[in-house]
């Protein structure tokens, strides 16, 4: 089997797109696509820039609308479904969002409770609790009280998955997460995505750049190029040396990571220890 073909994905799912088609205006950039998403599990997106897998969950979020096919919620075609009874079950953290000047972390997280009032009763027991386990479950508590705009970028994207996670939907959409973050702020969002996997049984669905780490926090990995699906399983399945070429374009060694076993990348030689010139291995110095 090449890792064209490779398709591990099977049985009912709560989300699923069938025969998607999304573009931008005139520019088509996903066409046909079927994916289920497996319940109770991180599914991870990869892929190059411009793979379409950013589209991909607007779609799923109902971000986009698809020019054709459909995405389903739970059966439902979501673009038919209410926006309130939408943002009840699913919660989505679009790339980069941007905060209110001024406001607070408390009060940022507390805009997660919104789809849950209404008119006669703006604010419940129910929404002070959800609200404080979400502080708490992201250790955002002690920053409570602060504004937003002090927030390092760590924090401050701990205080978005907060306010995502007092939404109390079953599936949560998370666009390149650890984007602008330092490695040390990346594995602790990550980690966080985790734990709200493990401990509260969220499904989750996130586009990231770095495959390592994909493969590192995936139970199911979605590998994309051109709009269309390239492979999709495990990560110990899915991430190989023939798949990184055909995806990235990219020669590569997979190896298991030494710390958690999954698979890890390992580019080709750099440039200048595999160039000779003139019969002489180049060493990397350049005369100037």
């Amino acid at each position: 089997m090449t890792a064209s073909t490779q398709r591990t994905t099977a049985g009912p799912h709560r989300l699923e797109a069938r025969g998607l088609t999304l573009a931008y205006e005139a520019r088509t950039v996903v066409e046909g696509l079927d994916v289920g998403i497996p319940d109770g599990r991180v599914t991870v997106i990869v892929g190059p820039n411009a793979c379409g897998k950013s589209t991909l969950l607007r779609a799923l979020g109902r971000l986009l609308k698809p020019v054709r096919g459909a995405v389903l919620l739970d059966g439902l075609e979501l673009a038919r479904m209410p926006t309130k009874r939408v943002a009840q079950r699913l919660g989505l953290l679009p790339q980069s969002p941007t905060a209110p000047e001024g406001i607070s972390v408390a009060d940022l997280v507390s805009r997660g409770r919104q789809p849950h009032q209404s008119w006669w009763q703006q604010w419940s027991a129910e929404d002070e609790a959800a609200v404080a386990e979400a502080l708490e479950r992201t250790s955002t508590a002690e920053l409570a009280e602060r504004s937003m705009d002090e927030l390092s970028g760590g924090q401050r994207q701990r205080a978005w998955i907060a306010m995502a996670l007092a939404q109390g939907t079953d599936v949560l959409l998370l666009d390149e997460p650890t984007t602008y973050l330092d490695i040390a702020h990346q594995v602790e969002v990550l980690d966080l995505v985790r734990r709200l996997n493990v401990e509260r049984g969220r499904t989750v669905v996130a586009v990231l750049h770095d495959l390592n780490q994909a493969a590192r926090y995936a139970d199911h990995l979605v590998a994309m190029r051109d709009g269309r699906v390239v492979a999709e399983g495990p990560p110990g399945e899915v991430v190989t040396a023939e798949l990184v070429r055909e995806v990235f374009g990219l020669d590569s060694v997979v190896v298991p990571d030494p710390v958690t076993g999954t698979p890890l990348v390992v580019p080709g030689a750099p440039w200048a220890a595999t160039v000779e010139t003139a019969g002489t291995e180049t060493t990397g110095a350049v005369d100037v």
